[in-house]
């Protein structure tokens, strides 16, 4: 099965992301997010813990990326894997948990500089038993 697959888009970065289940749609967008910083395969050197909250499953994803484009600003951390992911749900609050493994940013050729994650045109849906979700990143 196809992890993500860039669309166009006029001025920023769009791409789908494709799971069987929310664990694995979630990890592909991660995935699809480091494509766009960096197309070089990124070594797993460094092991980083990661935990978000939010109201609904879009919140959560934004959260999620959100944390991935902050690694990469504030220590320099891009991403090369996604393991251990844990979503759950109670009272309404989504959870997230995980683990990033990745490299510092120095050691590699950054292609794009995300600004941020975006709500604009934003869905994770269930399709015939897969899981589509839709991400616009601002650059």
């Amino acid at each position: 099965m196809t992890k993500f697959k860039f669309l166009e888009h006029t001025a920023d970065i769009k791409f789908q992301a494709y799971g069987k289940n929310l664990k694995e749609v979630f990890t592909n967008a991660a995935l699809a997010t480091a494509n766009s910083m960096c197309k070089e395969e990124i070594k797993k050197k460094i092991v980083k813990k990661i935990q978000v909250k939010a109201k609904d499953k879009e919140s959560l994803m934004y959260n999620f990326l959100d944390q991935v484009i902050y690694l990469f600003d504030a220590e320099y951390f891009l991403i090369s894997d996604v393991k251990e992911i844990v979503i759950t749900e109670k009272k309404g609050i989504f959870n997230l948990t995980g683990l990033l493994e990745g490299d510092k940013s120095e050691k590699y050729e950054i292609a794009e500089h995300i600004k941020s994650v975006t709500y604009s045109e934003m869905f994770i849906k269930k399709r015939h038993e897969r899981f589509i979700a839709q991400i616009v990143l601002d650059i």
